[in-house]
């Protein structure tokens, strides 16, 4: 076997130029793919990172059946030491505790149904970034009074920084809320629907004001990896009791897949077009290696023709043939993964930006206009060994043509 192994490493280096050539197909088609695929898997993980960043969290967790009524009478009693026990579990960066309801906001004779939230300021910030969203005015601190509104909000009702509006609506089991509240400051977002509709108070105020003290509606979680979102979600539901069977929990534990579906097959759709379009790049480079191997196999016709008329069995160069195809194959996938690696790595830091309208499309939506990459060690393996079994299953040419080689018309030529 090794006289087949040397012999066939010899036979790539008689001609250095066929050889690089059939290699460099096989190393593009390699490099091409993890790069397809790099930016495919980094977008959807910026997407997904960014969508629970503007709100929810990887998990959430609420009163039974707050996320279906969303009502005060399902808000739920959530002591410290619990809350604790969560920031605890491996893996959890930070929590967000959310008071959340509706109610009439008027300054004058203008009055609008907005969302009004509770927050815990330092907390709320470190998850969503709020504080960089204030254009007018100051960020709220744990002791204001104040109300944060948004840009769109304060339009519609024609208020500004340090005008006193009117909060009016239902608190907790009914009771009526009102309050005179100061604009403490403005924020704007990106997304419409938020700036029109959303606004701040602190956690205790809010409270106050919808008479629900101690209550909350969602406690947002996030963690530093996604990888370790089931391990986490099954910590949490076994540190607050809750089972999936049971009807009578107390609290509902949801991840972010459960609280955004429409994201979730947003991202399938688009995968299932990626991987489409990677099975198109897949079929040109098939071809475009099992061309280079027919080329390489017809400039050999009388080579072969001679080797076999001197008595060389045919299933021994069937071996040698499949080894070289091996070898070039081997050298194009390591060199391709080898050289694709640093690429991957500087635009995974590095970012591609989008500019013109696909950028103002993508901004609108509340996300950065950039193309992200993603590595994965699976993803280089995974388009590696496909590549691979392009190659090889394009060794069976030079076989097939070898068996039904004739000796003597192939010298002659």
């Amino acid at each position: 076997m090794n006289t087949y192994i040397i012999l066939a490493w010899r036979n790539l280096w008689r001609n250095k130029k066929r050889t690089l050539i059939a290699a460099s197909s096989v190393f593009f088609a390699v490099l091409l793919s993890l790069l397809m695929r790099s930016m495919q898997r980094g977008y959807y993980d910026y997407m997904i990172d960014a969508s629970v960043r503007m709100y929810t969290g990887y998990i959430q967790v609420h009163g039974k059946s707050y996320w279906d009524k969303r009502s005060l009478e399902e808000s739920m009693s959530l002591d410290e030491g619990k809350i604790k026990k969560i920031e605890h579990i491996n893996g959890v960066t930070h929590i967000a505790k959310r008071f959340e309801t509706f109610s009439l906001v008027s300054y004058g004779k203008n009055t609008k149904v907005a969302q009004i939230i509770g927050i815990d300021p330092g907390s709320e910030d470190r998850l969503t970034n709020l504080k960089s969203k204030v254009v007018k005015g100051n960020y709220l601190n744990n002791d204001s009074k104040g109300i944060l509104l948004g840009q769109g909000l304060a339009e519609l009702i024609n208020a500004s920084l340090g005008d006193t509006i009117v909060i009016y609506g239902q608190g907790y089991y009914g009771v009526t809320a009102a309050e005179l509240v100061p604009v403490d400051g403005i924020i704007k977002f990106t997304l419409p629907e938020q700036n029109k509709n959303f606004a701040y108070l602190t956690l205790s105020r809010a409270q106050w004001i919808f008479s629900a003290p101690q209550k909350l509606t969602s406690l947002s979680i996030m963690i530093d990896n996604p990888k370790k979102l089931d391990e986490v979600n099954s910590e949490v539901k076994e540190l607050l009791n809750v089972s999936n069977d049971d009807e009578n929990n107390k609290y509902e534990v949801m991840t972010w897949e459960e609280l955004s579906p429409e994201l979730v097959q947003s991202i399938q759709i688009d995968n299932a077009q990626g991987i489409i379009m990677l099975g198109i790049l897949y079929l040109v480079i098939a071809f475009g290696i099992f061309g280079t191997i027919m080329m390489m196999t017809a400039e050999r016709l009388k080579e072969f023709g001679i080797l076999i008329s001197v008595g060389m069995k045919k299933w021994k160069l069937y071996l040698v043939t499949a080894l070289e195809t091996f070898f070039i194959s081997f050298i194009g996938v390591i060199a391709g993964g080898i050289v694709s690696l640093p690429i991957v790595i500087y635009f995974v830091n590095n970012p591609i930006p989008l500019t013109g309208e696909y950028a103002e499309a993508i901004l609108a939506w509340g996300f950065e206009p950039i193309l992200p990459f993603a590595i994965y060690p699976g993803m280089f393996f995974a388009q590696m060994w496909t590549v691979l079994a392009i190659a090889l299953l394009s060794a069976l040419y030079p076989i097939n043509f070898i068996r039904k080689l004739k000796p003597v018309e192939a010298v002659r030529s």
